[in-house]
């Protein structure tokens, strides 16, 4: 079973996701802030982490950072409500995120992008 990780500081935007994906039989993990975030990675491996960009404390962009410095290797997608282009074009040019997915999302295409992304 695939592990995804959810890392946003809102219950019930993690609830939400966690609930549509683990109905598609992904195992998921809840993370409410990057540092709880990079607290479980030392533990868990996800096959995707889902990440928030809005958050107090440590902000997405500067998590994102972290975890490609220690796990290159888990695929990164940015979720988040800011979808001016030039955020698009930061996380997906620049940071090299692996996918860019805007709040509010459809069901559908939530999975659709999680199964893309751990090409299962």
């Amino acid at each position: 079973m695939k592990k995804i990780m959810v890392v946003d500081d809102e219950p019930d935007t993690v609830d939400l996701i966690k609930l549509v994906l683990m109905t598609e039989g992904f195992e998921v993990l809840s993370a409410y802030s990057g540092k709880e975030c990079l607290e479980k990675l030392k533990i868990e491996q996800p096959s995707l982490i889902l990440l928030d960009i809005m958050m107090p404390g440590m902000d997405g962009w500067e998590v994102f950072h972290k975890i490609k410095e220690e796990y290159e290797d888990i695929p990164v997608a940015i979720l988040t409500v800011r979808d001016r282009d030039i955020d698009k074009m930061l996380g997906l040019h620049v940071l090299k995120a692996d996918d860019y997915i805007t709040k509010p999302f459809g069901r559908q295409e939530l999975i659709d992008r999680v199964r893309r992304l751990i090409k299962e």
